[in-house]
C-alpha cells in the first residue's frame, strides 16, 4: 500500500512538471498569465515555434508580439523585444510594445482629414494632433485569434464604422507566421464598405542585445533610403521630401544608434533623437532589404523587408526609464527601437504623399518581414 501511495505521488509530481513545462515558453512566460478576459472576450497567448527552435508568442490583446526567441553569436536563445509578462500589465499600461497598430499608423495633424469632401475628426491623443489611431486604437482592442498551426496564428477583427471617428466597417486579418529561416513574417489584409483611410503598423520595440534592460545606442543601424519627410516642432511633415545626403540621417550605411543622436541637428532636436519616415528605395519589393539593424555584443542582425514605402525609425525617445517589463526589467530610456514599415504620416492631408485611401472593392495589403540572423 505504501508503494502504491509513493507511486501515485511521483506520477502526480512528473504530471505537474509536465503541465507547467507546458505553461511555460522558451522566453520564459506563462501562458496562463495570459488567461483573462477584456469587452466580453478571452485573452490568451499563442505559441509559435519553428524547426530551429526559436518561438515567437503573440496575444490577441492589441494583437501583440510579446516575444521572440533567436540564438545569439554563442548559440544563445535570446529574447530581442521588449514587453510584459502578463496580460494584466498589457492592459494597464497605454504604451505599444508589440502592438498591432491602426487604423492609421503615426499621426494624423490636428485629428482630422476631408475625404470625398466630408471631414472626419479623431482623437486627439499626441499634442492635438492624432497619434496610432488614438488611445483607444488596435493595439488596445481584442482581436479573434486563431491558430492556424504550430508556426502561424491569424488575428481578424471588424473595425466598425464611426470607430475613433474613421468612416467605413473595415474588414481586418492580420497573419504571424515564425518562418524556419527565423522571420517574423506579418501579412496585413483588409477590405472596406466605405471610403476610408488605412495604415497598419507593428510597434515591436526591439533590443537585439540579449542584455536586459540595456540601451541601443552601440547598436547599429541602416536604411535603405536617400529621401526622408522632415516634420515640425510637433511631428508632423511639412509636406516636403528631403535628400538624406549631407544630413545626420543619412543612414545608407551602418551607423551606431548613439554616434549622433544628441548632436544639434534640427530633426534630431525635435525628434528627441531619430523618430521620423524614411522614404524606402525599395519601390514596394518585399525581396529588396528596407533596413537593418545588428548588436556587436550579440551578434543578432535583424532585417527589415516591406511592401511599403516608408519607415519610421524610432529611438525610444519617449521611455521614461521607469517601466518595468517581462521578469521585472527595468526598461531604459532608449533602451529599444522601432522599424515601423508605413506609408508616410499624415498622408490624409498631403495629397503629394502615396495615397492611403482604401474604397469598396479594393484590398488593402501590407507586408513586413522581420528576419533575425547571427553575424559570428
Amino acid at each position: 500500500m505504501k508503494r502504491l501511495c509513493m507511486a501515485v505521488m511521483a506520477i502526480c509530481v512528473l504530471l505537474s512538471c509536465s503541465e507547467k513545462k507546458e505553461d511555460t515558453t522558451l522566453s520564459g512566460l506563462k501562458q496562463s498569465d495570459f488567461i483573462s478576459e477584456v469587452d466580453g472576450k478571452p485573452t490568451a497567448l499563442y505559441v509559435l515555434k519553428n524547426k530551429n527552435g526559436a518561438e515567437a508568442c503573440v496575444t490577441n490583446y492589441g494583437g501583440r508580439l510579446v516575444s521572440v526567441m533567436v540564438p545569439d553569436k554563442n548559440g544563445k536563445m535570446t529574447d530581442v523585444v521588449l514587453g510584459y509578462d502578463n496580460i494584466a500589465d498589457y492592459i494597464a499600461s497605454d504604451g505599444n510594445f508589440g502592438a498591432l497598430i491602426g487604423r492609421y499608423g503615426n499621426r494624423i495633424a490636428q485629428g482630422k482629414f476631408t475625404l470625398d469632401g466630408v471631414e472626419y475628426e479623431l482623437p486627439h491623443n499626441d499634442n492635438g494632433h492624432c497619434l496610432h489611431g488614438g488611445p483607444e486604437g488596435y493595439h488596445a482592442v481584442m482581436w479573434d485569434a486563431k491558430q492556424i498551426n504550430g508556426q502561424s496564428v491569424e488575428l481578424t477583427r471588424v473595425s466598425k464604422d464611426g470607430e475613433a471617428g474613421f468612416p467605413g466597417n473595415l474588414d481586418i486579418k492580420v497573419t504571424y507566421t515564425l518562418t524556419d529561416d527565423n522571420a517574423v513574417d506579418i501579412k496585413y489584409e483588409a477590405t472596406t464598405d466605405k471610403p476610408t483611410v488605412v495604415n497598419l503598423t507593428n510597434h515591436s520595440y526591439f533590443n537585439l542585445s540579449g542584455v536586459p534592460g540595456s540601451q541601443i545606442l552601440d547598436q547599429e543601424i541602416m536604411i535603405n533610403a536617400d529621401k526622408y519627410t522632415p516634420v515640425d516642432d510637433l511631428l508632423i511633415p511639412t509636406s516636403v521630401i528631403d535628400p538624406v545626403e549631407n544630413t545626420l540621417l543619412d543612414l545608407r550605411q551602418p551607423v551606431a544608434i548613439g554616434a549622433h543622436i544628441n548632436e544639434s541637428f534640427d530633426q534630431l532636436v525635435k525628434g528627441g533623437g531619430y523618430d521620423m519616415n524614411w522614404v524606402l528605395n525599395t519601390n514596394g519589393d518585399i525581396n529588396t532589404l528596407a533596413a537593418k539593424a545588428y548588436s556587436p555584443i550579440s551578434g543578432i542582425g535583424l532585417e527589415v523587408y516591406t511592401n511599403e514605402p516608408g519607415i519610421q525609425f524610432y529611438t525610444g525617445n519617449f521611455m521614461s526609464g521607469q517601466d518595468k517589463g517581462k521578469h521585472g526589467v527595468l526598461y531604459l530610456h532608449r533602451g529599444a527601437f522601432c522599424l515601423e514599415t508605413q506609408h508616410y504620416p499624415d498622408s490624409p492631408n498631403q495629397p503629394s504623399f502615396p495615397s492611403v485611401v482604401l474604397r469598396p472593392g479594393e484590398k488593402y495589403m501590407s507586408h513586413c518581414i522581420y528576419k533575425f540572423i547571427v553575424n559570428k
